[in-house]
């Protein structure tokens, strides 16, 4: 049919955690490949060697639970803080701290965008009208809000710029430097503001549109009724053909 055959929501959710199963595989895959690369584990060991040491030389526990650390004498207490103190200044410890983090944000960010232009870019290309596997397996496609197929620099903005970078990467690196003691609230706000984002996009536009859709003007749809063009001149003529037909037929009558 002419007119946008948005795709149902039973239909997307499908396809999503199917494609969802599949992005967490690859970064998986690709995350692993890069850690062994980076040397990331051989960083990991030398800091827990470091610790190993510290706890050793001051007969601690640096990974004590709170509860416990409380059931403490302060004299007790003061000795663990005093350990972590010279742990924490400890010129090798900084050294590996940084470089664990470094390589975790360089990790995580290479892993998750290979992923996302494999699974999100590349196959699309090769299943034609946007289709990841999920969506090739539910019948559903992308293609621009006035129905016109989808161009490779609309998957590209798509794919890159909207599902990549605001939807997943801001997140992720806000949560990563939350778990390494950073961003804070700040990071929490931004995290709420995307969430908003998403949301008010979603149900304001009548075609439910995530942020990715509205920066590239597409829209999801079935693709056993949609009909699809392959320009804007071609949806003009077609257009034209559809008036000069009701117009015939309103002179016949």
């Amino acid at each position: 049919m002419y007119d946008i055959q948005r795709a149902s929501m039973l239909k997307r959710i499908s396809a999503f955690l199917l494609d969802f199963i599949l992005m967490m595989i690859a970064v998986t895959g690709f995350a692993f490949l890069l850690s062994l690369v980076t040397g990331f584990d051989g960083h990991n060991a030398e800091l827990a060697a470091k610790q190993s040491e510290y706890e050793t030389l001051y007969g601690v526990d640096f990974d004590i639970d709170p509860a416990d650390y409380e059931k403490l004498t302060e004299d007790e207490q003061k000795k663990i803080n005093d350990a972590y103190e010279q742990f924490a200044k400890d010129k090798d410890v900084i050294k590996s701290y940084n470089m664990i983090f470094n390589l975790t944000l360089l990790i995580t960010t290479l892993s998750i965008f290979l992923a996302f232009m494999l699974l999100e870019f590349v196959i699309p290309l090769i299943f034609k009208n946007g289709q990841t596997v999920g969506k090739k397996v539910f019948a559903l496609g992308v293609v621009h809000t006035n129905a016109v197929r989808l161009t490779h620099v609309a998957l590209f903005a798509r794919t890159l710029l909207g599902k990549y970078t605001i939807e997943t990467m801001v997140p992720v690196i806000i949560v990563i430097m939350m778990l390494f003691g950073s961003g804070g609230m700040t990071g929490l706000i931004v995290l709420g503001l995307i969430l908003v984002l998403q949301l008010f996009v979603f149900f304001k536009d009548k075609l439910c549109t995530p942020i990715h859709d509205v920066l590239s003007h597409t829209v999801c749809v079935d693709l056993s009724t949609q009909m699809i063009f392959e320009n804007a001149d071609e949806l003009i003529k077609y257009k034209e053909a559809l008036h000069k037909e009701a117009a015939d037929r309103a002179d016949y009558f």
